[in-house]
């Protein structure tokens, strides 16, 4: 959907432009422009004073100038907050071996990669997003382990089952991996806390 909106307002900014920028070429060379365009000769200003000033006197002028900044901003915040979240891969090129591929969409492997990690002996919750591009996908993963689950049997686990089965299912060479161990919270039992930790891996 955000894909959508972008090429929306890139080709409504382009035709605002185009007709502005193609206006203003018009009038400079004198062709004839319609009675109800903004200017009308080469010598003629975008906004006139009598045009910039002609509504601030009525009662409803502000509150709508007011009302449309507002609305501009909120879609404005909105706009760049999509874009931000956009750093997630939405598709993975499956190579099929015909010579066109197909593609895989990222949630649906990220959601494979999180279940059969949280169904791992030991592994409380499982979290996992992709990021790179759709040819070199890489992935970070978050696991929450149980209390006394050691870190290193989960994280050979991961690597070598979802990681494995992710890999060759959508036909990778690699599959980097950047993997978050953090222990669950369980009450002090007057034990030093556990530590997350943090590993980089290469299936």
């Amino acid at each position: 959907m955000l894909g959508t909106v972008n090429r929306v307002l890139v080709g409504l900014a382009g035709l605002l432009l185009l007709a502005l920028g193609g206006s203003v070429l018009a009038a400079g060379l004198g062709a004839p422009l319609p009675s109800w365009w903004l200017y009308h000769g080469r010598h003629d200003v975008l906004l006139s004073t009598a045009r910039r000033t002609q509504w601030r006197d009525t009662g409803w002028w502000w509150p709508t100038v007011l009302a449309t900044l507002a609305v501009t901003v909120l879609l404005a915040l909105w706009w760049l907050t999509a874009q931000l979240r956009r750093r997630r891969l939405t598709e993975v090129r499956v190579d099929t071996g015909d010579g066109e591929g197909a593609l895989l969409r990222g949630r649906a492997l990220e959601t494979v990669l999180a279940t059969a990690a949280a169904h791992q002996e030991g592994v409380a919750h499982a979290q996992a997003v992709l990021k790179g591009t759709r040819t070199a996908p890489r992935v970070r993963v978050r696991l929450r382990l149980e209390p006394d689950v050691a870190p290193a049997q989960a994280l050979d686990e991961l690597t070598s089952r979802a990681l494995a089965h992710a890999r060759e299912s959508a036909a990778l060479e690699r599959l980097p991996a950047e993997v978050r161990l953090t222990p669950r919270r369980h009450p002090p039992r007057g034990g030093p806390r556990h530590q997350a930790r943090k590993n980089k891996y290469t299936p």
